[in-house]
């Protein structure tokens, strides 16, 4: 996701963990291990949350954990929920980042070319990425963003290739 300012968020800080102002976060981003490094100033959104220092991270049972210099305990952990942790674009080229911007009005074809509709929002999910697709028909589709399914996006041609399992689309002709 990509702000006013060009800037990127990497991630959004959730609920704090433990007493000591760890904060738990949802990643936006696919190298956490090389954006949250110790000592790094994060700018954020709201901007009067910041910034924020990176005091420590680790991974606990598959969450990333984080603490920063400003806010040592629950307390202060707490009025950070919800704050963006946003880094500049520039620092965080990703070769397969890409932010709904980019993705809605993009036609949405099968991999022999046949249209299958367009784009309308980019829906982030805990474990994976969902595409809202206007079917052709009419109907809304959801369709996992993932490179098995959605092998090809094509920003110069407009067009992100679809290849459903079978069934993906069933449930919208009902």
């Amino acid at each position: 996701m990509k702000t006013e300012t060009d800037d990127v968020v990497v991630a959004r800080i959730g609920k704090p963990h433990g007493l000591k102002g760890e904060v738990t976060v949802r990643l936006h981003t696919d190298a956490p291990d090389d954006r949250f490094v110790v000592g790094t100033a994060f700018a954020t959104d709201p901007a009067a949350t910041g910034p924020l220092t990176l005091r420590t991270h680790r991974v606990h049972n598959g969450i990333h954990l984080l603490s920063f210099e400003e806010a040592t305990d629950r307390t202060a952990a707490e009025a950070l929920r919800g704050t963006r942790l946003l880094m500049s674009a520039d620092d965080t080229e990703e070769d397969d980042a890409w932010y709904a911007e980019d993705l809605v009005g993009l036609d949405v074809v099968d991999p022999d070319g046949h249209p299958l509709g367009t784009v309308v929002e980019l829906h982030d999910r805990p474990v994976q990425d969902l595409l809202e697709v206007r079917l052709t028909n009419g109907r809304t589709g959801y369709v996992p963003f993932v490179e098995q399914i959605v092998p090809v996006v094509d920003l110069e041609a407009g067009q992100i290739v679809v290849d459903a399992p079978p069934g993906l689309f069933d449930l919208t002709e009902q």
